[in-house]
């Protein structure tokens, strides 16, 4: 199965949160899944920690040699994410998020959230 990572996700699951469930650990730890993590929450994270309002025990480099480490696959903005959101309806309002779905139209990716508003959309989602 194909899943993406939403932001909070890639987060916890690197940090070892216990707000990560074992029902998602075992979905990203299972080898026969293929986790997807979007450039677009890299950026994101990248933002919050040069703005102070994320504060990790890793850095932005050590979660990039993480992420290659444990072969997942690091998904680039393409033309058509970008068509899907033009056309995505305005149910949630945070850019970064409103991609990471377009994304998982395009890709028919299970998205990782607790995201309420992200679960509004008719698309496949986990938590």
């Amino acid at each position: 199965m194909k899943y993406l990572l939403d932001t909070h996700a890639v987060i916890w699951h690197f940090d070892d949160s216990p707000k990560l469930s074992e029902k998602i650990k075992e979905i990203i730890d299972n080898s026969e899944n293929n986790i997807c993590i979007s450039s677009v929450s890299l950026w994101e994270i990248a933002i919050k920690i040069n703005i102070g309002k994320l504060d990790l025990d890793f850095t932005l480099d050590e979660l990039l040699i993480e992420i290659k480490e444990n072969d997942f696959d690091i998904l680039q903005i393409e033309d058509e994410y970008l068509q899907g959101l033009s056309s995505l309806p305005f149910i949630h309002k945070d850019p970064f998020d409103r991609l990471l779905i377009a994304t998982a139209f395009a890709e028919d990716l299970t998205i990782i959230t607790t995201d309420e508003n992200i679960q509004k959309y008719d698309i496949s989602w986990v938590w």
